[in-house]
């Protein structure tokens, strides 16, 4: 059945540029599969947009605000709109990186130790004894991360910059040396696992969406214990923060240690990256489900009330 989507992309975070590149790959095949596609670069008129447009069906793929915290989502609940990946409370709690951990560490799920701390005071003096990342609260794409070692005298004093975009409060948690796997839900389905080894010292926004610049392990090559770990896990942080759709758990881990024991959950993307580079593309066509499929379905799993 050809339906009207509105593909939301673009925005104003961040992450705007790979947005609008997973909006173009995900219109052209909503296009090649017979749908009837209005691309929306989401601006604040969003509400006014989209009640001219009276789409079907939005297909969502904005990354971080306001497309992954929640705001969006609830745009689209009051037009009555159905639309893709998870709802308002999910996308809020996946996005705000240390209620997610509590959640899911209520749930049983490993996750790093860490503190949230003004960005002032995480400047001052080693919150934690190196090595240790900082992040921003609410950013993805690992944008404004710092990995601070044992070679650094301070923490990074780029937080006290006055222009300094990602607000006042900043995660400090345990870095977690070893290896960095990701792995994809669909629907209540957890996908295969990919080991991501990144050029460069870790996997930053350049590694992530610059060709070359990391090399992905399809399947990863770990034990079939900590493999399967992995999977359970995904599922499971999925579902304790009631994300739906298509979502992307991120993990680290220490494999110097026995058993998973060195495996911890870092995050749940609610609005991964829909790239020609991106993971959840790679892990679904690995699965046997081409990308066109898997932007149908998608669109065939929008609803309201997610």
């Amino acid at each position: 059945m050809s339906r009207h989507v509105a593909v939301l992309m673009g925005g104003w975070s961040a992450e705007r540029e790979v947005s609008l590149r997973s909006g173009k790959a995900c219109a052209e095949a909503l296009e090649r599969t017979g749908h009837r596609v209005t691309r929306v670069d989401v601006g604040r008129d969003i509400a006014s947009v989209l009640r001219t447009l009276k789409p079907d069906v939005a297909l969502n793929v904005l990354h971080g605000r306001p497309g992954e915290d929640g705001t969006l989502q609830g745009i689209l609940e009051i037009a009555a709109i159905p639309y893709t990946h998870s709802g308002v409370l999910a996308s809020a709690l996946a996005m705000h990186k240390q209620l997610a951990k509590v959640v899911m560490q209520a749930a049983g799920i490993p996750v790093p130790e860490g503190k949230v701390l003004p960005r002032t005071e995480a400047a001052a003096g080693h919150p934690l004894p190196p090595p240790y990342v900082v992040k921003p609260l609410a950013e993805g794409s690992s944008v404004g991360v710092f990995i601070v070692t044992e070679q650094h005298d301070h923490p990074p004093q780029e937080l006290t910059r006055p222009d300094w975009p990602y607000g006042n409060e900043v995660l400090v948690e345990r870095y977690i040396p070893g290896k960095e796997l990701t792995c994809a839900v669909i629907g209540d389905r957890p996908l295969d696992v990919i080991e991501i080894v990144a050029a460069s010292r870790f996997y930053d926004y350049e590694a992530k969406y610059a060709p070359g610049g990391s090399r992905h392990l399809l399947p990863a090559p770990i034990s079939p214990f900590v493999y399967q770990e992995v999977r359970r896990l995904a599922l499971k942080a999925h579902r304790a923060l009631g994300c739906r759709g298509v979502t992307r758990a991120d993990f680290r881990y220490d494999d110097r240690g026995a058993g998973t024991e060195g495996l911890f959950c870092l995050e749940v993307n609610t609005q991964p990256g829909m790239t020609e580079t991106s993971l959840v593309p790679e892990l679904a066509a690995h699965a046997g489900m081409t990308f066109d499929e898997l932007v149908r379905w998608m669109v065939d799993d929008a609803s309201l009330n997610r």
